[in-house]
């Protein structure tokens, strides 16, 4: 699934953040980035995938 959404984050950023995050206010950045310019939104989808992740990894370990 991971994989599937690090492609998303490159074709379609706002998508792969969608699938990660929801209905969320970093949609809305992830959307406005992307409007602004591919790039930008291509780096704020991998950021906030790999921040998500990250927390659930965080959180994993804790238990």
């Amino acid at each position: 699934m991971q994989l599937i959404r690090l492609l998303l984050a490159i074709l379609l950023p706002p998508v792969a953040v969608f699938i990660t995050y929801g209905f969320s206010f970093t949609l809305v950045i992830s959307i406005a980035l992307t409007l602004l310019g591919w790039v930008p939104g291509i780096i704020h989808a991998l950021w906030a995938i790999s921040k998500h992740d990250e927390k659930l990894d965080q959180s994993t370990d804790v238990v």
